[in-house]
């Protein structure tokens, strides 16, 4: 199993700024609206015989100097004042323009530039993961990598649903179809440590895992099926994990109902922000561990409990006795949060 990553290998966040553009056009509308209102005051003052109406509608044909007939007799001041507020007027309307023109030319400008910064991450991943679908569940694995801090890439072929929730939470996506091998060879498969395939068919998610493994045989390959007869096709399709969520679904509302203790154990660590973890530390010749028995090391003291170990010759110990040696090569199967558990990766490292 690949190990959590460091903080330091987070993926680099792309921010819209959309922000910017939403208060210049604010300020262009207030900026129109305050020059037609002026126009209007202005001529009600200088032609005291005419309506509000009238002034507002000579107003708004002098500003867009559409040049209809004059509703009211404007006289010399009228006059006048016409010819301020045009000058006036055009210099606004330019300057809104301008700055309308500006601004749509820098968002444009803006998206490609992120887009190319976006390929040039994605050139430099490693050891990242590839979400295929973004649905419900593509979606809650891609927050549940984001928590954690690790690089991923989302990959789906519906553009506004990564524009509307990858765009806006800073999150590496790929444009295409997942069943296209240029596609996943964009997302970084050859450099990839797993794949998740979430789409919504199986037949589209047998066809992911199989282009997956082809271009990548050692990269580790979890896929969605929706049926029973599918999960052999995934596997012999070359899927490590196939997991169904309706018989997870079932799996975990049989627990509520026999171990209802546990669960609401369980559930109140999530919700506290100390989710327990499950992982796979493997252990090498470097490591401080190597040559201690269980009982004289401090995994304990460190919040991680060791519920099993699987030794390079293959060897189990479920559950594993205190005498037991840690020796190089060894798999430890260790239970504890998540700050614990990446902890004791870092200092394995």
């Amino acid at each position: 199993m690949n190990r959590p990553l460091r903080a330091d290998r987070r993926i680099h966040r792309f921010r819209p700024q959309r922000s910017r553009f939403s208060s210049g056009i604010f300020t262009v509308a207030a900026l129109l609206f305050l020059l037609t209102l002026a126009g209007t005051v202005g001529l009600k003052t200088v032609v005291n015989d005419a309506t509000w109406f009238d002034c507002f509608y000579m107003a708004i044909i002098t500003l867009t100097t559409v040049g209809f007939a004059e509703t009211v007799e404007l006289g010399q001041a009228g006059r006048l004042f016409i010819v301020g507020y045009l000058i006036v007027g055009i210099g606004v309307f330019t300057y809104c323009a301008s700055q309308i023109g500006s601004w749509i030319v820098n968002v444009q400008m803006g998206r490609l530039l992120e887009r190319r910064r976006m390929e040039r991450e994605l050139a430099n991943l490693r050891d990242h993961y590839i979400i295929c679908g973004l649905g419900r569940m593509g979606e809650i694995i891609a927050w549940k990598l984001d928590q954690r801090g690790l690089p991923f890439v989302v990959v789906d072929i519906n553009e506004d649903v990564l524009d509307s929730t990858c765009t806006e939470n800073g999150w590496l996506f790929v444009l295409g179809d997942a069943t296209d091998d240029e596609v996943l060879q964009k997302a970084g498969i050859e450099h990839a440590a797993a794949l998740t395939t979430v789409l919504p068919t199986d037949a589209d998610n047998v066809y992911v895992t199989l282009s997956a493994r082809m271009n990548s045989a050692k990269i580790q390959i979890i896929a969605r099926s929706s049926t029973e007869k599918a999960v052999q096709k995934l596997e012999r399709a070359g899927a490590n994990r196939v997991v169904s969520p309706f018989t997870t679904g079932a799996m975990k509302i049989a627990r509520f109902m026999l171990n209802p203790a546990i669960e609401d154990f369980l559930e109140v660590a999530d919700h506290h922000g100390n989710e327990l973890e499950l992982a796979d530390v493997q252990i090498d010749e470097t490591s401080p561990y190597v040559g201690q028995r269980l009982m004289e090391t401090d995994l304990r003291e460190r919040g991680v409990m060791i519920v099993g170990i699987r030794r390079a010759s293959g060897e189990r110990l479920m559950p594993p006795p205190g005498t037991a040696a840690i020796q190089a090569g060894d798999s430890l199967f260790a239970f504890g949060s998540n700050q614990a558990i990446s902890r004791l990766v870092e200092r394995d490292d």
